[in-house]
């Protein structure tokens, strides 16, 4: 009876270790795939007008990387995500440009997308003849890294001058009210607080050093002690989302937007407020 039990728990041993087997054999490992290849129908310079906008500026096309496991070719969706920077920075940029896909192996852009992302995101000075690069990344979701770089295309483009985002205000002053500075909440009729006076550094900057009060809210006006809009100008410049939803470090803004919301730490702050690109930026001091 008892050789009957040894041999019973020895195959029971035995068959937890051919199933462990089996199954360290069928674990699915990545093994690879090949770089996408990017081509452009432009070779050298990428054309740009304000009077031809609306026309096609350029189109990307790519290869799929053809991912591979152990168990065949990836069926997963494929992830793309193409960068535009300055040219020679291999993509370090802070203010680089992204724009994902999924699944595409092609797009068109027309002139004013580009032209918008040289101006407002790689902040490019109009005018001006600047080199950029251009190349495509693919991935696929899950835990082991399956990033692929394509090849860099570089082109040269000039962006042209567009009206602001947000029309600036016409009275050529800013001021800045809320419950995060030092002079709270405006009343109606309350003289101006040159403390909170932006700088007007160009027609469309805005600069201004104050000490703002900690996840509180402010607002931005271009006429102190007045809540009434005054044509052409509106009565306050807001966040674009719900009132105090914007990220704090800086965001995008527009005419009778919402309450923005503080950093967490009070202190010392330089706020710059661009018009020609809807967005304000906050900075401690």
């Amino acid at each position: 009876m008892k050789n009957i039990i040894q041999n019973i728990l020895l195959c029971c041993v035995v068959s937890a270790l051919f199933f462990a087997c089996k199954k360290s054999e069928n674990k699915i490992v990545f093994e690879g795939g090949k770089a996408p290849v990017l081509t452009a129908n432009v070779t050298t310079s990428i054309p740009l007008s304000f009077l031809s906008e609306t026309d096609e500026a350029i189109t990307l096309s790519w290869t799929n990387p053809d991912y591979s496991f152990t168990t065949g070719v990836s069926s997963h969706d494929v992830a793309y995500i193409l960068e535009i920077d300055t040219a020679g920075i291999n993509f370090t940029g802070s203010k680089k440009k992204q724009v994902g896909f999924a699944g595409d192996l092609n797009k068109t852009f027309l002139q004013s997308e580009i032209n918008d992302f040289l101006l407002n995101q790689l902040e490019l000075a109009p005018g001006t003849t600047h080199s950029i690069d251009m190349r495509v990344v693919a991935s696929i979701s899950g835990s082991t890294p399956t990033s692929l770089a394509s090849n860099v295309l570089t082109f040269t483009a000039t962006p042209y001058s567009i009206p602001p985002k947000v029309a600036p205000p016409a009275a050529g002053t800013l001021y800045v009210t809320g419950s995060a500075t030092p002079a709270n909440w405006m009343g109606g009729g309350d003289p101006e607080v040159l403390a909170q006076k932006f700088t007007r550094v160009s027609e469309t900057l805005y600069e201004l050093t104050v000490n703002l009060n900690g996840g509180a809210s402010y607002l931005l006006v271009p006429r102190y002690g007045n809540w009434s809009a005054v044509a052409p100008d509106p009565e306050k410049y807001g966040y674009t989302g719900a009132n105090n939803a914007n990220n704090v470090n800086g965001d995008d803004f527009r005419a009778y937007g919402g309450d923005i919301l503080s950093p967490p730490e009070s202190g010392n702050y330089k706020i710059v407020v661009d018009f020609q690109r809807g967005k304000f930026s906050v900075t401690r001091l």
